[in-house]
């Protein structure tokens, strides 16, 4: 499988470089897999987190590159350095998810994994071979391919795919990547479809819809994005699928000028409120306003979120290309 990095093509970039003799793509990885930090997260949707969390693995790179990540330490590095974490063996990361498992979560999250699908693969082989029998939940942009997501169908459980934009333009600006609400809309779509067949031959497998989740974040000023998503989510996925809403964007250090630079405002959020009554969508979460930057992710620290978010169980102290 890990042939694959051989003529990298398998993400939507499609950059054609050999990762395995330590080339790099858009994503700035190699082979290896990095990770930048694991933890108990207690900050994700109410039925991933259930009583006991949701158990995060924070993978660095990523194919997509968002101009305002919140996490831009992790995806995109810092400085004049897009690597950002510690590369772990596949033995490495199967013990990891067994340690987030002996302290209590409900799942196993992967965050941004979609650059290293064929190494993430390796790893929760060996987690199951190991006992592992939690579900892993894949947390993506929605940049994926459908070579990867064919890929990852045995192996995940539930899909908790981004859908940012349907705007080939916002796409391009933010994102660099204007076939974004094509190659979204289309992986969004074989995620249902997955989670569909596995319903209806798993007997045990119940609210379906329960096991796609799809995160959209409202961009200040740019509301005629965010109707055109709830629009699409109304008429292609709802009944399927759980609708998260959020209104967490901060403007991000340094990307001034390049980003919005305000929060959400008060009328922005009544108005998408009432477009969602308009669309008939009810099954979901959305986010009380928010207009803070405490909560900001800083991977450097021992642990990246505020407390009552997260516990870390396995965090890098130094991080280096080399490592």
């Amino acid at each position: 499988m890990l042939s694959h990095y051989n003529l990298c093509q398998f993400c939507p970039r499609a950059c054609g470089v050999n990762r395995l003799a330590g080339e790099t793509g858009y994503c700035g990885e190699t082979a290896d897999l990095r990770i930048g930090a694991a933890g108990v997260h207690h900050g994700e949707e109410p039925t991933l987190i259930g009583a006991g969390g949701s158990g995060t693995i924070f993978v660095s790179g990523c194919n997509l590159g968002c101009i305002f990540c919140q996490c831009y330490q992790v995806s995109q590095g810092e400085g004049s350095s897009n690597s950002f974490g510690k590369v772990i063996s596949f033995d490495e990361f199967a013990d990891i998810c067994l340690t987030l498992r002996d302290a209590g979560v409900e799942n196993i999250n992967i965050v941004t994994g979609s650059h290293v699908v064929p190494a993430i693969i390796e790893g929760i082989k060996i987690a199951k071979k190991k006992g592992m029998e939690l579900p892993f939940l894949w947390n993506s942009s929605g940049y994926d391919s459908q070579e990867s997501l064919e890929m990852l169908k045995d192996h995940i459980d539930i899909f908790m795919p981004d859908l940012k934009t349907l705007d080939s333009k916002i796409a391009a600006r933010f994102f660099n990547a204007p076939d974004y609400p094509d190659v979204a809309a289309s992986a969004i779509l074989k995620m249902a479809d997955i989670v569909q067949k596995k319903h209806l031959q798993d007997a045990g497998v119940n609210n379906v819809c329960e096991k796609v989740v799809i995160r959209h974040l409202i961009l200040p000023g740019f509301l005629d994005s965010t109707r055109s998503v709830l629009r699409w989510f109304a008429n292609n996925v709802k009944g399927r699928a759980l609708l998260s809403l959020m209104t967490q964007y901060t403007p991000v250090p340094g990307k001034e000028g390049k980003t919005p630079d305000r929060y959400v405002n008060k009328e922005e959020y009544e108005t998408v409120m009432k477009w969602l009554d308009e669309f008939g969508i009810s099954d979901g979460f959305f986010q009380e306003l928010l207009t803070e930057e405490e909560w900001l992710p800083d991977f450097r620290q021992k642990n990246p979120f505020p407390p009552e978010i997260m516990v870390p169980v396995w965090t890098m102290q130094r991080y280096n290309k080399n490592e």
